[in-house]
C-alpha cells in the first residue's frame, strides 16, 4: 500500500501531537515538519526522525507531500491554506479557520476554483461516544431530537499571553460547541448569548469574558444550551445530554479508570476527571487524523470541511453580537 507524504506546520503542543499520530500511520510518510521557531522544528523533527523544513516554502516545493497540517497560530492560517491550495496539497487545519469571518469567507473565495480539499480541526465529533450518541439519535432511539445540553469547562484560565491572541471564549473554546451543536441538531436558526467575568478579574480586564450560557434554536425546531466556564476544579468537564420523546441520551466524562469505591466516607468515589483536552481527547485526536488520510487516500470529501469551519465561527460572532446587545441574533440560512 503506497504511503501518503505529509508535513506538518507548527510544533507546538497540538502540532507536535499531530506530527507523533502520523509517524505512526501506517499509510502515511511524514516527511517534514515546520515552526517559525527552528528549535521547536528541530526538536520535533529528531524526536521522529523526521526532516526539519527551513522554509515553509520547501514544503510547498516538495512534490511528494500530498497534505499539510496546519496547527500555527491562528492569525496564520488563512495564508497558510491558500498556498497549500495554490501548491496543489491538501489541507488539515486547526480550528478556528480565522477570527475574523469576512477574511475566512475571502479565503474560499480564493481558493475554490482550486476544488480544494481542505478539513478543518473539529475534533469532538471523532471522540467515541459522541459520534454514538450521535448515530443512535440519527437513528431515532429517543425520537426527534428536543432538547440538547452541551457542557464544556475548562480546569483552569489560560495564561494572560494566550488570552491576548485567542479571539475571545466564543472563538477560542465554545466554538468546539457550536459546532457540537451543528453536528447533533443540524443548520442553526438563532442565537442567544449571556456572558460574565466570574472566574478572572484579569480576563474581563482583557476584554473578555470566563464564563457563559447560550440558547440556541435549530432550524428543525430543537433548542440547545452550551454552557462554559473557564474554571472547574474537579478537571476537564465535558459532557452532552439529547433529549427526546423517547427518552434521552447522555455522553459523560472520562476517568483514568470506571473503578469505583464505596466505603464509610464515601460512596460510589472515583478517580478524577482527565485533566485537560490531550487527556479527554485522545482517541478523538487519532480518529481524526485517521480520517482526514482516509478522505485523501480515497478521495472522499472531507468532514468537517471548510464550510464547516465557516458556519462555527459564524455562530461564535452571532454569539458576540447578542452578547453585546442583549438581543436574540438570527442567523437563519
Amino acid at each position: 500500500m503506497a504511503t501518503l507524504g505529509m508535513a506538518v506546520l507548527g510544533c507546538g503542543r497540538i502540532g507536535r501531537l499531530h506530527a507523533r499520530t502520523l509517524a505512526r500511520h501506517a499509510r502515511v510518510r511524514l516527511a517534514t515538519v515546520f515552526d517559525v521557531a527552528g528549535e521547536a522544528a528541530q526538536q520535533t523533527a529528531a524526536e521522529l526522525g523526521v526532516r526539519a523544513a527551513r522554509s515553509v516554502e520547501e514544503v510547498w516545493d516538495d512534490r511528494d507531500t500530498r497534505a499539510v497540517v496546519i496547527a500555527t497560530p491562528t492569525d496564520t492560517h488563512v495564508p497558510l491554506i491558500v498556498a497549500a491550495v495554490k501548491a496543489g496539497k491538501a489541507v488539515f487545519c486547526e480550528k478556528p479557520i480565522d477570527m475574523s469571518l469576512e477574511r475566512a469567507r475571502a479565503c474560499w473565495s480564493e481558493i475554490a476554483a482550486d476544488n480544494p480539499s481542505v478539513m478543518v480541526g473539529f475534533n469532538r465529533r471523532f471522540d467515541p461516544s459522541y459520534r454514538a450518541l450521535r448515530e443512535r439519535l440519527r437513528l431515532g432511539e429517543i425520537g426527534r431530537l428536543e432538547l440538547a445540553v452541551i457542557t464544556s469547562r475548562d480546569p483552569s484560565p489560560p495564561p494572560a499571553g494566550y488570552l491576548q491572541s485567542s479571539g475571545g471564549l466564543f472563538r477560542d473554546m465554545t466554538i468546539h460547541d457550536f459546532d457540537m451543536a451543528r453536528y447533533l441538531a443540524g443548520e442553526i436558526a438563532s442565537v442567544h448569548a449571556f456572558g460574565a467575568n466570574l472566574v478572572d478579574a484579569q480576563i474581563g480586564r482583557l476584554g473578555d469574558i470566563d464564563t457563559c450560557a447560550i440558547s440556541l434554536r435549530a432550524s428543525s425546531g430543537a433548542l440547545i444550551q452550551i454552557n462554559n466556564s473557564r474554571r472547574c476544579v474537579y478537571g476537564y468537564d465535558q459532557r452532552i445530554e439529547a433529549f427526546g420523546a423517547g427518552g434521552m441520551l447522555q455522553a459523560g466524562n472520562r476517568h483514568a479508570t470506571s473503578v469505583a469505591a464505596w466505603s464509610a466516607e464515601r460512596t460510589a468515589a472515583r478517580d478524577a476527571v482527565l485533566h485537560f483536552f490531550i487527556e479527554r481527547y485522545a482517541q478523538a485526536y487519532e480518529a481524526e487524523m485517521d480520517a482526514f488520510v482516509a478522505a485523501l487516500a480515497e478521495g472522499r470529501p472531507m468532514s468537517p470541511d471548510f464550510t464547516d469551519g465557516v458556519e462555527a465561527l459564524r455562530l461564535a460572532v452571532a454569539a458576540g453580537e447578542s452578547l453585546r446587545t442583549g438581543r436574540v441574533v438570527d442567523v437563519g440560512l
